[in-house]
């Protein structure tokens, strides 16, 4: 090799000794799952090239832990709303642990909603449907549950949940560690209409970064 090459980077796949509880076939779909963003994310820059040689960790792992969370705090979500999903995140991790639950993909680009509807049907998710639209189009109080990685803070997404939610309906916000700072922020006239509450916190097999699920439940 000339000394002036550089060996390219390792992209890293190390789900399977992170989490071995996980059954062989969902692994499996994982790592498909992971092969198909990193050949989309050429064109469609659905994940930060600064992630895409840490994605087991940076996106995998951190929508596992979380929807194992949240699926251990309530495991009679029969059916969950994945708002802004762009990349599937976490949407789709949600429905390859609980087949039993309908997941489904919000998202307003197009071409996004296209690598959705490929990755359901190459990863054989029946429970998906992808709905290409704006999340402030959802009908009023059509939602019972929904999740957000990535979509905006808690203010702003409240403020637009308070028309599709439904009164009991519980919306959880996948936050890094300044979950609390989001919460503090929140206007009182929202916290009025939606409390939220703290589901659980986690790091990552990999870092010292604190993650946090906030849950807002709509209460009026």
């Amino acid at each position: 090799m000339d000394n002036n090459e550089q060996q390219a980077p390792t992209i890293y796949w190390r789900v399977d000794e992170w989490f071995p509880d996980l059954s062989p076939e969902i692994k499996t779909r994982l790592k498909t799952y992971h092969e198909e963003l990193i050949k989309f994310n050429r064109t469609l820059n659905l994940i930060s090239p600064k992630t895409v040689f840490v994605a087991d960790a940076i996106h995998f792992a951190d929508s596992i832990i979380a929807c194992k969370t949240i699926i251990l705090s309530n495991p009679n979500i029969d059916k969950i709303y994945d708002l802004g999903s762009g990349n599937g995140f976490p949407g789709v991790v949600m429905a390859l642990l609980k087949p039993s639950t309908q997941v489904v993909l919000v998202e307003v680009d197009q071409k996004k909603c296209e690598f959705l509807k490929h990755l359901a049907n190459v990863l054989g998710l029946k429970n998906v449907t992808v709905e290409n639209k704006n999340v402030d189009t959802l009908p009023d109080n059509s939602i019972q549950y929904a999740v957000t990685r990535g979509f905006g803070n808690i203010s702003r997404t409240i403020l637009s949940a308070r028309k599709y939610m439904v009164k009991g309906g519980a919306l959880y916000h996948l936050k890094a560690e300044e979950w609390g700072i989001e919460v503090g922020e929140i206007p009182s006239q929202l916290c009025a209409i939606f409390s939220p509450s703290l589901v659980g916190e986690y790091k990552l097999p990999v870092g010292a970064v604190k993650f946090g699920i906030v849950k807002t439940e709509k209460v009026r």
